[in-house]
Parts: C-alpha cells; structure tokens; sequence
C-alpha cells in the first residue's frame, strides 16, 4: 500500500516473505536527478547491538562504490564521528544508551552538517507516532527489523542515485532476533516517553533487572534497592530515588499513559494516578518476568 501526503512517501508491505514487516519511508523530492556523478559512498551505521551492527556494516563495506563504513554504538559516538568527517549516508537505530536515534537527528540538525548526511531509521519500533516523528526529523527511510540487508543497501544506492548498480549478496542474516531485556526496557521507555539521556532511565532500568531477578527486594526499596543501584553507579541513594521520580514525572507530563495501558493490554495507570518509584518499578518487572517465562 503507498500513501503520499505532504511530499512523503509511505510504503508498507507485509508479503515479504523475508521479514515479518518491513516499513519504508521515502522522502519525495521533486524534479530531483534519477542519477549522479558521485563514485563513493560513505556511511555510518549507528546501533547498540553490537552484532548486529557489525554484520550490517561488513556487509555493506563488500558492496561496490562503498569508499567507507564506520560504526557507532549510540547518539553519542555518532556525533562525533560526524563532527569530525563527513558521511552520506547515516543508518541508525532509535532506542540506544545515552542518546538515542531521535536525539541524535534533533542534535544533527543543530549542528547544521554540510552536506547533511541522509538518514535512514531501522528500528523494532514500528508504530505509527514514531515513524512519522522520525520522518519530522528528517529520516528519508524507515525499515522495521528484521530485515534483509539487501534491502537496505537498495535504499541506500536510491539516495545516492546508484540504484542500477549490483548488490552483492550475504549469507541469510537470522530474522528471529529475540530482543534482550535492555532492548525490551529501552523500547517501554521510549514507548512511555522517557528519554535516555536522563540518569532516571539508566537508574531505572538498573532498579527494574534487580527486582526481575530478586522479586523481593522491591519491599526493601529504600535500605536495599536504591543503595544497591547508587552503589552500580557510583552515587548515592538520595540521588537514585531523585532522579527516579524525576524520570516517572517526565513521562507522566508527556501524556502517554495510554500507551503504556496499551502495552499492558489494560488500563493500569491514569493521568491523575502517577504511581510512587516502587509502584512503577514493580509493575515493570512483573510485566517483563512474566514475558520472559511465558
């Protein structure tokens, strides 16, 4: 199905029988050249899933009119990979440590890149708001993983004006990936609306794997968790519980709490009912422990 509104493309199709979804976004540019005179590419391939990331970049570096692939594992390295060289093409991720894929095109435009890199999204992520805030920010392509690489070096030959030249082929990359429980808190995170440049999201997540796997620390939050979490981070208790709440706080004034209802499959919070730390603790390692053993 293609849909045009504003000059933006949208693509989706579910018939592949390669990925499960694949969801791509192209950004339309009028009167635009069908080709170019430009003989090398350069990329940068920003994940936090390192196996991943290295996979696709070694693909992507036997492809021919490649001059360069290099790598980063979040926002952060990303930045200043470009503050120091200049890339084509930017392939990132969305939920990654330190700053994640839409800070990283909010920043990119600040720093106002010539020539501005052209950016594709891959992503997990697949619902509707985050593509249309990634296509806000300037991503000319969303693809849904898993996917092939194929496919992606097909988008990237379409935005350098390569599109007639061969694609080299790779072994079958695995489309089951099972997301590791970071990426699962990082997607809720992001979900919800907590943004992972603040130290709460890292607390938070830390908190959230302690009680996943000792259930019962959750009744001893302030002698025993938030200890335990300053002493993981080399701060204190005071500070852990602080930016907790702070972090519950900027969620709740973003308004998705729906969305968090619609991850629980029921209406578990409300605009007016903001839970304490623990509450939001427990119910996020309930809700994770019974996934992981389901």
């Amino acid at each position: 199905m293609v849909v045009s509104t504003c000059g933006v493309f949208l693509l989706f199709s579910t018939k592949s029988p390669i990925c499960s979804v694949f969801c791509a976004i192209m950004l339309k540019t009028p009167g635009g050249k069908k080709g170019n005179d430009v003989v090398s590419t350069r990329i940068l391939v920003v994940d936090d899933h390192g196996s991943l990331r290295k996979s696709v970049a070694e693909f992507l570096r036997k492809q021919d009119g490649v001059e360069m692939v290099e790598e980063a594992a979040n926002g952060v390295e990303a930045l200043k990979q470009l503050s120091e060289q200049t890339f084509d093409i930017l392939v990132t991720d969305i939920v990654m440590p330190m700053m994640d894929g839409y800070m990283l095109l909010e920043e990119m435009k600040r720093m106002q890149l010539s020539p501005m890199p052209k950016t594709i999204v891959t992503t997990a992520l697949g619902r509707d708001d985050f593509v249309v805030r990634a296509v806000e920010l300037g991503a000319m392509y969303y693809m849904v993983k898993p996917f092939e690489p194929e496919y992606l070096m097909g988008h990237i030959r379409e935005l350098v004006g390569k599109s007639a030249m061969p694609i080299q082929h790779m072994p079958a990359m695995s489309t089951t990936h099972v997301q590791s429980l970071d990426e699962r808190l990082g997607n809720l995170f992001l979900t919800i609306g907590i943004p992972a440049h603040i130290k709460g999201y890292q607390f938070l997540r830390q908190g959230i794997k302690m009680v996943i796997e000792q259930p019962d620390m959750i009744n001893r939050i302030t002698k025993e968790l938030y200890p335990s979490i300053a002493k993981h981070f080399g701060t204190s208790a005071s500070k852990v519980e602080r930016a907790i709440r702070h972090a519950i706080e900027v969620a709740w004034n973003r308004g998705r709490i729906d969305t968090l209802n619609s991850a629980f499959g029921c209406k578990v919070c409300t605009p007016e009912d903001k839970p304490t730390n623990g509450e939001f603790i427990a119910m996020l390692a309930d809700k994770l422990s019974l996934e992981r053993s389901a």
